[in-house]
């Protein structure tokens, strides 16, 4: 009797330490099944948050079986995020949403930690960047802004979001069609769109920029004014001109994706591309795209791994031409 109750008990052992195997280093997971986290690596409030949710609710809407959700992990361009992100190596139950302002800050914080250590799993979206005054600036025109840096760069404060970030390249590319030293850019780095946003109606900056999507309302309403966007041609239901109408040659679209941990398995990795996929193919995400003014640019698999790459070797030339790195 004893020697059966041991065996027992030697049995529930194997199969807890066996379980505890499967999950501890994240390789077991499955990307199928489980609680999926999506990283937002910034502050409430911003593009890779809105971008966050809006696939939670999509993911939801797509596999109502499938529970997620969304964390924040905020600072320095997405490098914290993208660091915490090494750590989970092997966890197919993680996505983290990133995107061109990554790859800057990556640059630009000289961060130990690489795109390279992740798995890329989709591209998703394309976003035009818009500069904003508050609707009281004495600067009514993009010709305005242009005459006040050439007076005293010092003096045009710019609010966006992370440093060697989308929303910096754009000012700086701005700066240089100009005629201005990018380098004497008064650029303000903020961590989400809602800090940027509040610094912009307290008065605190001359100009904002951003994705279109996080500043529209606001232009709409009539609290801020548009004096441009980074399209070739105006955006439908928007009062904007571009930028190359202001006479400043600057057009730049911003993207976004999502990558997991690096070391996922083939499965883990296929489960997760089908998930996403299967949310992009969702009316709830199509809605929330063209609510956004979001551009659909999805891709998956080598051709997303590789873009990735091309596009880190652009954006390090650009920012390097801007002086943002030493």
């Amino acid at each position: 009797m004893r020697m059966r109750i041991l065996a027992a008990l030697a049995a529930i052992s194997i199969a807890a330490l066996t379980g505890c195997g499967e999950n501890a280093g994240g390789g077991g997971t499955s990307g199928a099944a489980g609680t999926l986290r999506i990283m937002a690596p910034a502050s409430p409030g911003g593009g890779w948050d809105q971008t966050s949710r809006v696939a939670e609710q999509a993911l939801k809407a797509a596999d109502p079986k499938r529970r997620v959700e969304v964390y924040n992990v905020p600072g320095a361009g997405g490098t914290i995020g993208l660091s915490q992100l090494a750590g989970e190596k092997g966890n197919g139950n993680l996505l983290m949403t990133m995107g061109l302002v990554m790859l800057g800050a990556v640059e630009q914080n000289k961060s130990k930690v690489t795109l390279a250590e992740t798995t890329p799993i989709a591209k998703l979206t394309e976003e035009y960047e818009i500069v904003v005054v508050p609707a009281d600036s004495p600067l009514k025109q993009l010709s305005d802004l242009v005459a006040a840096w050439k007076a005293d760069p010092a003096k045009v404060s710019v609010a966006g979001g992370s440093a060697g970030g989308t929303d910096h390249i754009v000012a700086g590319l701005m700066a240089k069609a100009a005629g201005v030293d990018p380098k004497k850019v008064n650029y303000i780095a903020h961590s989400g769109g809602g800090e940027a946003l509040n610094a912009l109606l307290g008065g605190k900056v001359t100009i904002g920029i951003s994705g279109v999507g996080e500043f529209a309302e606001h232009v709409k309403s009539g609290k801020l004014r548009a004096l441009g966007i980074t399209s070739a041609q105006r955006i439908s239901g928007l009062d904007a001109p571009t930028l190359k109408e202001g006479g400043l040659d600057v057009e730049l679209a911003n993207w976004r994706g999502f990558v997991a941990p690096g070391g996922v398995s083939e499965g883990d990795k296929k489960a997760l591309t089908d998930l996403v996929t299967k949310m992009h193919d969702s009316q709830p995400w199509k809605d929330a795209v063209a609510k956004n003014g979001w551009i659909d640019s999805f891709q998956t698999g080598q051709q997303f791994a590789d873009y990735l790459t091309s596009e880190q070797a652009r954006v390090k030339g650009i920012i390097a031409e801007m002086g943002l790195v030493s």
